[in-house]
């Protein structure tokens, strides 16, 4: 894009008081951002009114040392990239949103935005161990059948989510609420990095934008506009994933819901979408078979779908956290043979400790 193109665009979303809606009208009137700006304050004034025609007849102050810097961070990284609306490259599933974002901010792969396959997966920032793994091992079964994962890069499921991805050697996307030359949260840092050179980092956010709270539910729009189907896999109530989950049916996308106990307030979330109508899941298999997407045969596939773990402690567990007493009045073990049973089957990742000394068995995707 030329200096003066992108100097354009900057300028009509670096105005005060222009936000996506009156920057829709101004385009909508006269066509790209430059030739808004050919016109004058008369002409703004039948479209925006005369508050925001004056604004637009003055240039944002920081709009040079904003695009220096801009065309400097691109100047960075050939994988580095910014789309706007007319660009051939923007992504046209988001087009159908009814609020585009109008400028995206690209690094990586941007050829992994037109994956003809992308589901989002999404949930809490504080997930229980099975949450965690259920996201990991959807994540990696649904990338290792040739999907594309779609997140957010928080901590929890978003992270959990890229890293199975990752894991299948998949490409994800992470479409995240700063500017592209921070990573939030820190720890997340060596995970932004392989999401870059595996798939994309996006957001709509110019460079420096800290990670202001109202931008995060603002970026949701973007995951689910970017994805055919979205999968919830721990949430609360009233939590930034069920934001995720409305928009997504509101563009009639698929909404999928992985069920949980009763008794945690992290499946409360998964609990109401289903009764709202998405569609309960138990297996990457489910989702595979309502997109119509044949899964891969591999053999450690088949031997996982044909195998039964009849381990009578684990079947003692059920589903649900338990306590090591409750555990030990369910099977009569003594203390020392039941601690050391529980000890095996945590090294093969058959069950984690929870908070409050409890136990939880982990179930596989």
């Amino acid at each position: 894009m030329l200096r003066e193109e992108l100097a354009a665009w900057l300028r009509l979303l670096l105005t005060p008081g222009v936000g996506s809606e009156t920057a829709r009208k101004l385009l909508a009137a006269w066509g790209l951002p430059q030739d808004i700006f050919d016109q004058d304050v008369t002409a703004w004034q039948t479209v925006v009114g005369p508050h925001l025609a004056r604004a637009l007849d003055t240039p944002p102050a920081d709009l040079d040392a904003t695009l220096d810097r801009l065309q400097a961070w691109l100047a960075e990284h050939t994988q580095r990239h910014v789309l706007t609306l007319g660009d051939t490259l923007y992504p046209p599933d988001l087009l159908e949103m009814a609020d585009p974002p109008l400028m995206l901010y690209v690094q990586g792969d941007v050829q992994a935005l037109h994956h003809p396959r992308r589901l989002a997966i999404v949930g809490s920032r504080n997930p229980t161990p099975q949450g965690e793994a259920h996201a990991r091992q959807f994540a990696q079964a649904l990338g290792e059948a040739g999907l594309c994962v779609v997140s957010g890069l928080a901590l929890g499921i978003d992270g959990a989510a890229h890293e199975g991805a990752l894991l299948a050697g998949a490409p994800t996307v992470a479409v995240i609420g700063t500017g592209l030359d921070r990573v939030y949260p820190k720890r997340h840092l060596d995970l932004a990095h392989r999401i870059a050179e595996h798939g994309a980092i996006v957001s709509e956010y110019p460079l420096g934008t800290p990670p202001l709270a109202a931008n995060f539910p603002q970026r949701n729009r973007i995951i689910a506009g970017l994805s055919q189907g979205t999968l919830v896999v721990e949430a609360a109530l009233k939590s930034g994933s069920l934001i995720t989950a409305r928009l997504a049916a509101e563009q009639g996308r698929e909404v999928f819901a992985i069920p949980g106990s009763i008794h945690s307030p992290q499946a409360r979330g998964c609990h109401a979408l289903i009764r709202q109508g998405a569609k309960l899941v138990e297996s990457a298999q489910d989702i595979l078979e309502d997109l119509q997407i044949a899964p891969p045969q591999t053999p450690s596939q088949t031997v996982e779908a044909s195998s039964d773990n009849g381990d009578p402690l684990l079947n003692a567990m059920g589903y649900d956290p338990v306590s090591l007493d409750a555990l030990q009045a369910r099977t009569g073990l003594d203390t020392p043979h039941l601690q050391a049973r529980l000890l095996e089957l945590e090294l093969q990742g058959d069950l984690s400790r929870l908070p409050g000394g409890l136990l939880q068995r982990m179930g596989k995707a």
